[in-house]
């Protein structure tokens, strides 16, 4: 039995008594009184079966709330525990950009089963934006805007605002959008001018026309400079005939960054596969991870076969052991550096593909003022240490030249990547380490070979 003190410390001990007591209203009132946050937190401590009984517990109005406070991979994980029926009813609440982005991560069969539950009007709209790409203004924007035909008068306009307003408090009403018969974007009516002007007065009249707006396709690195380079709060977003379709939010667009950020850190760390979270089945963790480690292995052991080539060198010169590893991971440190500018910059658009030679030389001028610095400070700690010059000249030339190296490389590796298809954020990272491996367990030994009579001194 857990007491007053544990669950109020862990609210998902609190969460999971409630769920299995199955009071709906206590249930409620509790997930009421807690956080977004901490309501994602407790229902990730919840197994598959207290999760399940969590959304059966709850109408289908409280069901979509709690999903809303979820992550969409949280919430295509309990959707898909339920029936499609009982997944269509809580869907059906939802706005269609939130449905979109979590049947994003459903499994296609399981997705469409609860497209087809849900009413058709609703269902084809939500299919419509799962089209789009995820990192695209289409697959960012949301379908809950105020448009209105330009023949229309402002009174007409303010009286259904008002008769509508319940419907339109979620809607995060700033602008209004005026349209053609066609439906194609007029202009944009900001609401103090429509509240202010005569009732009589067409909007047409008072709108602000060709408002900027982007193509359904932009990429989020089009959005981000957008939003960067202006103040805007939102933007429309149209079809390829012009019209109207859906408006994207500074805060979409700045969530959309951030989950990329996420993503491509997954990815460098390992991470195949998309998202992971801690409640999902150890198999499926598992293989996430073994997919890249396992080629990892191999890469580690090119790398070490440069030091079984100089074995006799390392066995005459102990203390180089020593060293070897700090010389890898500070280039290693010291290029994906180098990897993080270049990806971030690919994704900005502010550096493209073809453009190698220009980054390439950028770089040198980094990575060999960074590599004569930490080699000076790395030589001068060899030679103290042992006393010998020449140690602290093969230790300190070996990073000072694997760091020069891994900074040229780290800038120009994602680029190279990106132009031959493959995603920087993945592949970079190995790729990378395993070239610094190589190279400064070569320098090393190699430059101690060629000085061993003066090592042994």
């Amino acid at each position: 039995m857990n007491t007053f003190s544990e669950t109020n410390l862990h609210p998902w001990l609190a969460l999971e008594n409630l769920v299995i007591e199955g009071d709906s209203k206590k249930l409620l009132n509790f997930l009421d009184s807690i956080s977004p946050s901490e309501t994602a937190r407790s229902v990730s401590h919840l197994n598959e079966e207290y999760r399940k009984k969590l959304l059966i517990l709850l109408n289908p109005q409280d069901a979509a709330h709690v999903l809303h406070d979820l992550t969409d991979e949280q919430a295509a994980d309990i959707i898909e525990d339920i029936s499609p029926e009982g997944a269509a009813a809580i869907m059906d609440l939802m706005p269609n950009d939130e449905q979109a982005d979590i049947l994003a991560d459903v499994d296609p069969e399981e997705a469409e089963a609860i497209l087809k539950a849900m009413p058709a009007k609703e269902a084809n709209i939500t299919r419509q934006l799962l089209q789009y790409p995820e990192d695209s203004a289409g697959g960012i924007m949301s379908t809950a805007f105020l448009a209105y035909p330009e023949i229309l008068s402002a009174g007409k306009v303010v009286e259904d605002l008002r008769k509508r307003r319940k419907t339109y408090s979620d809607y995060q009403v700033q602008y209004v959008y005026i349209t053609s018969d066609e439906g194609k974007l007029c202009g944009v009516l900001r609401l103090r001018d429509l509240l202010l002007t005569s009732p009589e007065k067409r909007v047409s009249l008072i709108m602000i026309p060709d408002p900027v707006h982007v193509n359904v396709n932009a990429p989020l690195e089009n959005l981000i400079q957008l939003f960067e380079s202006h103040s805007y709060i939102g933007v429309p977003v149209t079809d390829e005939d012009g019209r109207l379709i859906g408006v994207v939010r500074r805060a979409q667009v700045m969530e959309a960054s951030g989950r990329r950020t996420e993503n491509s850190f997954l990815k460098i760390s390992g991470i195949v596969g998309g998202e992971e979270f801690r409640y999902m089945p150890l198999s499926h963790r598992s293989l996430r991870r073994l997919s890249w480690l396992s080629i990892n292995i191999v890469l580690n052991i090119i790398a070490a076969s440069v030091i079984a080539f100089y074995q006799e060198t390392l066995a005459a010169v102990i203390a180089l052991a020593v060293f070897l590893p700090i010389i890898s991971d500070m280039s290693g440190c010291s290029g994906n550096q180098a990897v993080a500018v270049s990806i971030r910059e690919l994704t900005l658009g502010l550096v493209k593909p073809y453009e190698v030679l220009r980054v390439f030389f950028k770089e040198i001028g980094v990575g060999f003022a960074n590599g004569i610095v930490l080699g000076t400070l790395l030589g001068t700690v060899a030679f103290l240490w042992q006393g010998n010059p020449f140690l602290g000249l093969v230790v300190g030339g070996a990073l000072a030249t694997n760091t020069l190296v891994a900074v040229s490389l780290g800038g120009i590796i994602p680029l190279v990547l990106k132009k031959i298809g493959t995603d920087p954020a993945l592949a970079s990272g190995p790729i990378l380490t395993t070239v610094t491996d190589m190279c400064g367990f070569f320098f090393a030994l190699s430059f101690a070979t060629a000085t061993l009579p003066l090592l042994s001194l």
